[in-house]
This record gives structure tokens, sequence and C-alpha cells, in this order.
């Protein structure tokens, strides 16, 4: 499968199964698209191949150009970095059958917040549900758990997640000293990341974290009329600038590294671009700003109407970005930052995240969940901390869930970096988590050609014809 596309002045060509990308001439971008279905065809001998693409073609150039550009094209073909098969669906039966392990969970420490989004899928922390704050008793033996379920992996994640974490911090210090105790007997490594509105972020907790939390995600959403008509909180004032002065100090004593300031972009902030560049001017380098996932009768939610519009905030951010590293004033985008070299491992990018499997959520009182999204929806309640995953057949739902399970991915060019995109946003659209939610399928695919674009521009100096 092939994928082409132009960004930025440069023609790119997407080997979409090998992964390979090639920046090439006008001519052979446009033969590519010649060659290819004559070359599905079974057609594998240049000579042959010139000769039907000069019948083919209807192309400006010297019989000897095209002659050129066929052998090249060719030679990638030969090499297996163009038109390449796909080896991995014939094994897919196989990877489903993959051991079931737990490596990463997502701990709820407070159904609770300070804040009252209003895009907030945790209707303000509460999950439809009771307000509560997990007990340290629950959080050690979710801890327990993913050590005995996590097989021989030695590197573990644990996201605080809320509501507000800070809001039952004592208790994420004492898990965490608990993780720490359990490392060196069992042969584990925990990496520890914290989720914040910011509110309650002080000295003493910004030390802590960055004394034990491997990353910190810093809820923002960007320029301040922004970020506090969605974020305001319960008193309904904004939190804009309680929030920054602390966003800021915590980036710094972080060295800019090993955070995010993450935001959510609306209906009212289509121009989000803008939004991501007032973050960058405030100094901030990790960067990460999220279309909502709404249903159609919130005021505030993304259709399908809106897509053709925030294709082009990502290609004016994409250009604005090119512009910065030039004058020295780089930053990263998530949405942007790609692999272009193989990775991730390839159960990653065929199943993504890996909820339901590899990766749970523990509310307050210790019930599992397949993640974060699917919090309080009773038909995914898996099990409980005390007696592990009850529920096998849930668990085999979404270990069956892939990029070869779900219709809608089959002949997508960005499959293998979406990995089929998110369960939940498929469920809460169509009721089956191996459907697609399309505005999120839309977003994503430009979001793929954005990030090449931008590994090509990187690697174009070093190379003038192709960047792989």
């Amino acid at each position: 499968m092939i994928h082409q596309f132009k960004s930025e002045g440069y023609n790119i060509v997407l080997d979409v199964n090998s992964g390979a990308v090639h920046v090439v001439d006008d001519l052979v971008y446009d033969l590519v698209k010649v060659v290819e279905p004559i070359y599905a065809g079974g057609v594998t001998d240049v000579d042959t191949m010139k000769a039907a693409v000069l019948v083919a073609g209807d192309l400006s150039a010297s019989d000897e150009e095209i002659g050129e550009a066929v052998e090249e094209i060719m030679e990638l073909a030969k090499a297996g970095k163009l038109f390449s098969k796909d080896v991995y669906e014939p094994y897919i039966d196989k990877f489903k059958e993959r051991g079931s392990y737990v490596k990463a969970l997502c701990l709820h420490i407070a159904h609770d917040c300070n804040l009252a989004c209003k895009y907030c899928f945790a209707s303000e922390g509460e999950y439809n549900g009771e307000r509560g704050l997990m007990s340290a008793e629950v959080g050690k033996k979710a801890l327990d758990l993913l050590v005995r379920e996590s097989g021989s992996h030695v590197n573990l994640e644990v996201d605080f997640f809320g509501g507000e974490p800070t809001l039952n911090f004592d208790v994420v210090k004492e898990i965490v000293r608990y993780g720490r105790s359990l490392e060196k007997e069992h042969n584990k490594k925990f990496r520890f990341t914290l989720t914040t509105n910011g509110i309650l972020l002080n000295d003493d907790i910004q030390e802590f974290a960055n004394k034990e939390m491997s990353n910190m995600v810093l809820s923002i959403d960007g320029r301040k009329e922004i970020n506090d008509r969605m974020r305001p909180t319960r008193g309904g004032q904004g939190s804009y600038d309680t929030i920054i002065p602390k966003f800021i100090k915590a980036a710094e004593s972080r060295n800019q590294m090993n955070y995010y300031v993450r935001g959510t972009y609306t209906k009212f902030n289509k121009d989000f671009s803008e939004d991501v560049l007032h973050l960058a001017d405030l100094g901030f380098e990790q960067i990460s700003v999220e279309p909502v996932v709404a249903q159609p009768e919130d005021d505030y939610a993304l259709s399908m109407e809106d897509v053709p519009f925030l294709k082009d905030q990502y290609d004016k951010l994409a250009h604005e970005m090119l512009i910065r590293r030039k004058d020295g004033k780089p930053f990263n985008f998530f949405h942007f930052m790609i692999d272009l070299s193989g990775g991730p491992c390839v159960y990653k990018r065929l199943s993504g995240c890996g909820a339901g499997c590899e990766y749970l959520a523990v509310t307050p009182w210790g019930d599992l969940y397949p993640c974060h999204q699917f919090v309080g929806n009773e038909k995914f309640l898996m099990g409980n901390v005390d007696e592990g995953v009850t529920k096998p057949e849930i668990r085999d739902r979404f270990a069956a869930c892939n990029v070869y399970s779900k219709p809608a991915c089959k002949d997508c060019f960005a499959k293998f970096y979406c990995s089929g995109g998110c369960a939940a946003n498929s469920y809460n659209f169509h009721g089956d988590i191996t459907s697609s939610y399309e505005v999120g399928c839309e977003l994503q695919k430009k979001r793929v050609e954005c990030a090449i674009m931008l590994k090509c521009a990187e690697a174009f100096g070093k190379d003038e014809n192709t960047a792989e």
C-alpha cells in the first residue's frame, strides 16, 4: 500500500507496510501512481515495467527520463521499500493468542475535583458515581496486582489520575514509597506519572514529583479566555491565572523535559494552533493539545463539518514549527512526534495502548476497568484488586481488537501509527470497540502526514533525495 501527499514543498511517498518514507521529484511522484497497479499485477522485470509505463502513462518527460525514474522505483521495490507486502496480517491469530499480562495501571486516586471542566468525561471527577478518595491500602493492592500480573516485564507504568490526584496527595506519596520498596525484591522498576490541573500544585508537591515522577501532565487549554471558558473552578472562576505561574515553574524545574502541558480544543477554539503557539510563547517546550470527544448534542462538540478547517490548523502549526526550528526556538507537539525507524514494537503498532489487557484503570474502591474512559460503565467492570481480573471475556475482547479487526483500518495508510485509534471513542459513538470514530480518524491521518513531513524536513539536509 502506498500513500502520497505534498506538504511544504516536499513530494512524499509513504510505503505503508515497510514504513519507508521517500522524498521524490515531480516525475517519480507521478510515476509511482502509474507503476503501483502494474507492479501489483505481477510485473517485476524492469524493462517490461518501462514498456508498460510508457503505454499507460501520459507524462511530460522524455522516454529516457521516464526509464531512469522507473529504474529507481523498481530498485526501491526490490529492496522492500516500495510496494512491500504486509508481513503482519498472516500472523495476526498468533498475535491475538499472546500471553496475558499487565504492565500499566491508571490509579484513580481521587473521584473528586476542584475544577468543573465543561467537557470532562469524568463528570467533574465523579465518573457518574459517588465522590471518593483511594486509600493507601487499595493503592498498595493495585501495585501488588501489577507486580503479580506483569510476568517478566521489568518496567511498569503507574499514572496517578483523577479527578484531581493532588486532593489525595499524601496517599500518592505512600503508594510511591510502597512501590519503591517492591522494586529490588521483584526486579521491577516503577515509572510514575502525575496528571494534575495545577490548582493545588505547590513547592512540596513539585519537589516530590521531580524526585519520583518520571512524567507530569499539566492540564491547560491554551489562551486565558479559552482555558477559563472550559476549565472554571466549581465556583465559576477561571483557573488560568492560578495555574500558569505554577506550570511555568514546574516545566523549568524539570529542565523542560519529562512533562507535557496538555489541553483540549473544542468547537469554541477551532483555531487551536493559536493555543499551541501561545503555550510555546510562554516557554513550554512539550505540548499536547487534543480534540475534544463529545456527543453531537454538546454545544462544544466537533463534527465532520469542522474537519477541513481543523486540518488546515494542523498544517499551519507544522509550518510554524519549521520556522521556529530555524529560528532556534523549537518545541515538541505530542501528535507530531513519530518514529520512522520501525518503532514502537509490533504489538503496539497493531493494537495501540493495550487497554483491557496490558493497561487497566483502578477506581478508588479497587474495581478494575479497561481504561479510565470506561470507568463507571458496569458492562466493562473486569474485576478488583483483591481477586484480579474475574471477567476474562472482557479482556479477551480487547485482546482481539487490532487494526485487522477494524474494517475502517484495513485500507488506511495511518493504521500502523494510530494502531486503530481509541477503543473508548469507538464504543461511545458506535457501541463497538472494533468500530471507528470518524472525526478522530480524519484528524489522525492529517497529524500523521504533518509528522512525516516534519521528519522529512529534519532529514532533508542530510540526504537530498530520501528520508527513511
